[in-house]
């Protein structure tokens, strides 16, 4: 089987709204590539919402089904952090954090009333999200002098490498987004120009 390296995630964030029985479930989802941005966008929301009983919250990264994070945050076990984990692998999006903030209205919606709020909210997220196809990829560092730039551009131009940042002077470099699919055929033609090193940045 061919390694497929794309993926579907959103484009930017987006809001949606749940009320049931007076409370109040606002869902929140973010595009997040690692954990350090999934922790600093709830952190955020924390600071937005001091007042809210729940912060809930899932987000999955890669095309791995292991690779996740969910939260409860005081609700009953399997109650939030699974439905919103859940809706991001049936719309199969990844990459995408989603924080559902609770206000409790007074009235206890007991385990069938919680998950479905929590599904419901993230839905009504992830329905005004604009969802868009992504590429996994590696950032690799060309270095060579100027007298091989023609060669360097040309793997650049023909195979369509996003450029990160680049600096020619006579000692050139060069950053660029190789996909996981082209990494093989980037490193071949790359080892026949004479004098490009070239480095896999983290």
């Amino acid at each position: 089987m061919l390694f497929d390296d794309t993926y579907q995630s959103i484009a930017e964030p987006a809001e949606g709204f749940f009320k049931d029985k007076g409370s109040k479930f606002l869902a929140y989802a973010y595009p997040v590539e690692n954990d350090a941005q999934a922790k600093s966008r709830l952190a955020d929301l924390y600071e937005l919402h001091p007042k809210a009983v729940h912060h809930c919250y899932a987000y999955r990264l890669g095309a791995d089904r292991m690779s996740y994070r969910m939260s409860d945050d005081g609700e009953p076990s399997g109650t939030a952090g699974r439905p919103i984990l859940n809706t991001l692998y049936s719309r199969n999006v990844t990459n995408v954090l989603v924080v559902v903030v609770r206000y409790f209205g007074g009235t206890l919606l007991g385990v069938p009333g919680l998950i479905n709020a929590y599904k419901t909210a993230t839905e009504a997220a992830l329905d005004v999200a604009a969802i868009v196809t992504r590429h996994y990829f590696s950032v690799y560092r060309l270095s060579f002098l100027y007298p091989q730039m023609n060669d360097v551009m040309r793997i650049v131009k023909e195979m369509e490498l996003p450029v990160r940042e680049q600096v020619f002077e006579m000692q050139c470099t060069l950053e660029v987004e190789v996909r996981s699919t082209l990494v093989e055929r980037f490193m071949t033609r790359s080892e026949k120009i004479e004098g490009l090193s070239v480095e896999l940045t983290d």
